[in-house]
């Protein structure tokens, strides 16, 4: 070997290194973003309803039935409340998955920005790995899907005094 030569050998080793790792990664990364973006996709049992028919009348595949999330809140790290969240559904449409969410009378949503936030994008947070969240609406016979995209402000936009 002539000087220099393992400086060539140890920098092509690293590169090679470099690249095995980096495709390796990839690799890993498809392979968990292929898999189901929630874990209870095929246990709870789908009813058939009005809600369902509609919903596959669109095109959605129901996947599951009603689920109960409990929450328990920490208050200054002493009490603890206790709560729960209900996805009513959840679904299929051309590879992508959604919550379901159907309306209530006793709780109506508004359809403003406010009101659409308010009383859906938990669920959207709840599982961020979905494409959004369907609002399904029997007496109106509507399907919704709503999809939040949360921006950061620009520092242009705002004003400082």
């Amino acid at each position: 070997m002539q000087s220099g030569d393992g400086l060539i050998v140890f920098l092509v080793a690293l590169a090679l290194g470099a690249w095995v790792y980096f495709y390796a990664r990839s690799k890993l990364k498809e392979a968990v973003e292929d898999e189901p973006p929630f874990e209870f996709l095929a246990d709870a049992e789908v009813s058939e309803d009005e809600a369902t028919e509609l919903l596959e009348a669109r095109g959605y595949s129901v996947l599951s039935g009603k689920k109960r999330i409990p929450v328990h809140i920490k208050v200054n790290r002493s009490e603890t409340l206790q709560s729960r969240l209900f996805v009513d559904y959840t679904a299929e449409k051309n590879g992508r998955y959604y919550i379901v969410k159907t309306a209530k009378e006793r709780k109506p949503m508004e359809r403003t920005g406010s009101g659409v936030r308010d009383h859906l994008l938990v669920y959207q947070l709840l599982y961020p790995k979905t494409a959004g969240v369907v609002y399904v609406n029997v007496p109106e016979q509507t399907v919704d899907c709503y999809v939040f995209e949360l921006q950061a402000e620009d520092d242009d936009d705002t004003e400082t005094p």
